[in-house]
């Protein structure tokens, strides 16, 4: 799957639209806007902060996934106390059948739940690797633990996964689940042509529920 990540352009500092808007964050929202499937969030039992993160896209800018962060922001930085932070990741991907790169040259794979699953498993892992280690052996590590990911997605019927029965607009949905030392890592399928994925540490996934997000616009 080719995807590029792509975020709020910056700004000068201060700058807003005419709706007092920082026009980083408005162009940040424009990035969801220009998805033509539903995105996903975690559903009213959640009251903590959200946000948005980014958003990633095709060679031919074709919005294909983002995420939406719940509870603290995570960060790999040994002096925020990022072991003990609390937050839940989701990350709704558009339904794709095998399609032509956006340059033709080549042809993308469809997308899956496997595809939900690898794309929440690399989202744990860049938030969660370990602070200690110096970049040398940090990027070893990733570079390792990346693989790995891959490889579990790759498996979802495998030992490494167990099933979780969570509601998707209020409707039971089995997701594929597994916990790490890092946190955990689910992934699952909701209507709309879209697969859910989710990651996250210090918030039980037993507990939580999605829904759709009615108006993206509210997180400017």
């Amino acid at each position: 799957m080719e995807t590029t990540s792509r975020v709020g352009a910056e700004d000068a500092p201060g700058t807003v639209t005419e709706e007092g808007v920082p026009t980083a964050r408005r162009r940040m929202v424009d990035g969801y806007l220009a998805a033509t499937f539903p995105w996903y969030g975690l559903d009213e039992a959640f009251t903590g902060p959200r946000r948005l993160m980014q958003v990633g896209t095709a060679a031919d800018g074709t919005v294909q996934h983002g995420s939406i962060g719940h509870g603290d922001e995570p960060s790999t930085r040994a002096d925020t106390g990022a072991e003990k932070q609390r937050f839940a990741i989701v990350v709704s991907m558009a339904s794709s059948p095998v399609r032509r790169s956006g340059d033709g040259t080549g042809v993308l794979d469809a997308t899956t739940v496997s595809s939900a699953a690898w794309l929440a498993g690399s989202g744990l892992l860049a938030c969660t690797r370990p602070p200690q280690m110096d970049h040398a052996l940090r990027d070893d590590w990733l570079d390792q633990q990346t693989e790995t990911a891959f490889e579990l997605a790759d498996d979802l019927d495998g030992p490494a996964w167990s099933v979780l029965s969570l509601p998707v607009d209020g409707v039971p949905v089995p997701f594929h689940y597994r916990e790490s030392e890092y946190g955990w890592v689910l992934a699952g399928s909701a209507q709309g042509g879209v697969y859910i994925g989710a990651y996250g540490r210090g918030m039980s996934a037993y507990g939580l529920g999605f829904s759709v997000i009615g108006d993206i616009t509210t997180y400017a």
